[in-house]
C-alpha cells in the first residue's frame, strides 16, 4: 500500500526484487556447477541433488548450501590454491630462462675470475650463440 503512494518506493522494491532474483540465479548456477564437480558424491547422489534443485528450486538451492556449503567452500579454496601453484610454476618457468647475453656475461665473469679457461669460454660462447 505504501509503495503505491510513493512511486520511488515502488521502484526501489522492484529493483530490490530484481537484484535478489539475479543473485539467486547466480547461486543456482553455482550450485549446479558444484554438484557436477564434486568428487566426493557418486552419480546417484548428483542425480538426486539435481532433480531436487530442478523440482523445488528455492528450497533445493538453499538446502544444498546449508548441507554442502562447507565442502563447497573447501573445494573453492583447493581449486584456488591449485591455480595459484600452477601460475607460480609458470612464472618461475618463464622468468627463469635467461637469455644468451646474460649467460655469456656469466661465462665472462667466470673467465675473468679464472674459474674457466679462454678455450672453455669460447666453446661455451659458440654453443650459446649456435
Amino acid at each position: 500500500m505504501l509503495a503505491y503512494d510513493y512511486p520511488l518506493l515502488g521502484l526501489f522494491w522492484t529493483m530490490m526484487i530484481f537484484f535478489l532474483w539475479i543473485a539467486w540465479l547466480f547461486l543456482l548456477f553455482r550450485v549446479f556447477a558444484d554438484i557436477f564437480r564434486s568428487k566426493d558424491m557418486g552419480g546417484f547422489a548428483k542425480a538426486l541433488w539435481s532433480i531436487f534443485v530442478i523440482i523445488v528450486p528455492f528450497l533445493g538451492v538453499f538446502l544444498y548450501v546449508i548441507v554442502r556449503g562447507r565442502s563447497m567452500s573447501e573445494r573453492d579454496v583447493a581449486d584456488a590454491k591449485q591455480r595459484e601453484a600452477e601460475f607460480q610454476a609458470y612464472v618461475r618457468e618463464t622468468a627463469g630462462s635467461a637469455g644468451s647475453a646474460e649467460e655469456i656475461a656469466k661465462l665472462a665473469d667466470l673467465r675473468d675470475k679464472g674459474v674457466i679457461t679462454d678455450e672453455e669460454f669460447a666453446a661455451q660462447k659458440a654453443k650459446l650463440l649456435a
